[in-house]
């Protein structure tokens, strides 16, 4: 069972101050959001990607299954970039095991991993409640959805995403959800292209999209990653087709995106 919702966890450096921001929607005049040579790079992999074992309560056999995972992402994504020809570098990774001041800012609650993209670190926070509960997909879901985002800010997308004008919180939340739910299908795509290689059930697959459908904004007080059902929608999209081109949240109805 995890422990914190997908909801509330997985960012800390997209709930910036609403004050001063200004955001549109839909997306019409943003290529590199909309139209990204990334969509057109076909398939991930496929690529084996074995997990290591995880022992329960260990954080140093946690971290053992991590690092082996951020390898894997470093070799299938940089690929990916090769094809798509963009240029491509490996994000720094950081474990801690309290909250520390992360990305220039102090440490979220209910927050496991963050992604901050001026330093293209992700750092992953070994705390009690995932290291004496490891053993599902959650760690897997995580890291891969972390590392969407550092894909977003090498193509571009990020500072797309960043640079929106329009108008009010309620389209900043909608533009943030698009980025969210993005980084959750490309963690999809990921898992999908290393799947065969794991020893893993459908049960182990299906176990992991019903979570994500209970860990929505519905159980959030801001609603700026997603309903369970869409995050789901989303990991499962990305699951299936194992390429970026599932990923355009940019281009999706509302609905897809609430």
């Amino acid at each position: 069972m995890r422990k914190l919702s997908l909801a509330i966890l997985l960012t800390l450096v997209t709930t910036l101050a609403l004050q001063g921001r200004s955001w549109a929607y839909p997306i019409k005049n943003a290529p590199i959001l909309t139209r990204n040579a990334l969509y057109a790079s076909g398939p991930l992999g496929p690529a084996s990607c074995p997990e290591p074992p995880v022992e329960a309560g260990d954080v140093a056999s946690v971290k053992n299954y991590l690092v082996p995972l951020v390898k894997c992402l470093d070799t299938v994504w940089a690929a990916q970039f090769k094809k798509a020809r963009l240029p491509f570098v490996k994000p720094a990774v950081k474990f801690i095991t309290k909250p520390q001041r992360a990305c220039g800012r102090k440490w979220g609650e209910n927050i496991q991993a963050i992604y901050c993209n001026p330093t293209r670190q992700i750092v992953f926070l070994l705390d009690k409640s995932i290291v004496n509960d490891p053993g599902d997909l959650f760690l897997m879901d995580v890291i891969a959805h972390e590392y969407g985002h550092h894909v977003q800010n090498l193509a571009g997308m990020w500072k797309a995403y960043d640079g929106l004008p329009g108008r009010g919180k309620n389209e900043y939340l909608e533009q943030t959800r698009r980025h969210e739910l993005q980084a959750e299908c490309l963690a999809g795509a990921f898992i999908g292209a290393v799947w065969p290689s794991l020893d893993r059930t459908a049960e182990d697959w299906n176990d992991l999209v019903a979570a994500d459908r209970r860990s929505g904004d519905e159980i959030a007080d801001v609603r700026d990653h997603g309903k369970g059902r869409n995050i789901a929608n989303w990991l499962s999209r990305g699951y299936k087709a194992t390429a970026p081109s599932a990923c355009n949240t940019w281009i999706a109805g509302a609905a897809m995106v609430a």
